[in-house]
């Protein structure tokens, strides 16, 4: 009978992503979450790209969960569940731009890749806001105007992207400096 081992580096990212996940439900700054450092994460160091997106989402839908249902629960109403859908498909899009610009892992590719990632998120989600919510016009002005009234939260975003993709990062580089078993194993040939 043949066993089947433990896949050790596979535990530790998803347990980094769900850590970088329940983070979100302490207080911070609006809008400074791990969100694109979480899907960025994932894009970089899952071997298997399916699992470069199941991770993060299901992570994020947990946190989520328990956010919506003891914090926002008095804020929540049908339209903005609808929102929900361009913040998970941003979370997406972020996993996608991560597996081209993260073949490596340098300090400049995850830079560059956090500063992409905040700026996708922010062009989604508030497009998203602006479609689903009723609380613009949908007009160029009222598109213009939701973009507008979401800068300080980009401003936000950005910091908490550099800053929890830095950390995310830099903790597996750590961890596989010291545990050299956490690196990817190459394909025999």
């Amino acid at each position: 009978m043949k066993k089947k081992k433990i896949d050790l580096r596979f535990g530790i990212i998803g347990v980094v992503i769900l850590l970088a996940a329940v983070s979100r439900l302490i207080p911070h700054p609006v809008g400074f979450v791990p969100i694109a450092g979480m899907a960025l994460f994932g894009a970089a160091y899952y071997s298997k790209r399916y699992w470069a997106y199941i991770v993060p989402i299901v992570a994020m839908m947990l946190s989520d969960i328990i956010l919506n249902t003891l914090v926002y629960s008095a804020y929540m109403d049908r339209q903005w569940m609808w929102i929900f859908l361009y913040t998970y498909g941003a979370l997406a899009l972020i996993v996608l731009m991560g597996t081209f610009t993260l073949k490596s892992v340098r300090v400049p590719e995850v830079a560059i890749s956090a500063v992409g990632a905040s700026v996708i998120f922010y062009l989604v989600t508030n497009f998203g806001t602006w479609i689903s919510s009723g609380m613009y016009p949908h007009t160029w002005e009222g598109l213009t105007a939701c973009y507008t009234a979401a800068l300080p939260f980009f401003r936000n975003g950005l910091a908490g992207d550099l800053l929890y993709t830095g950390i995310l990062f830099g903790a597996f580089e750590l961890l596989m400096y010291k545990f050299p078993s956490l690196k990817a194993q190459k394909a025999a040939a």
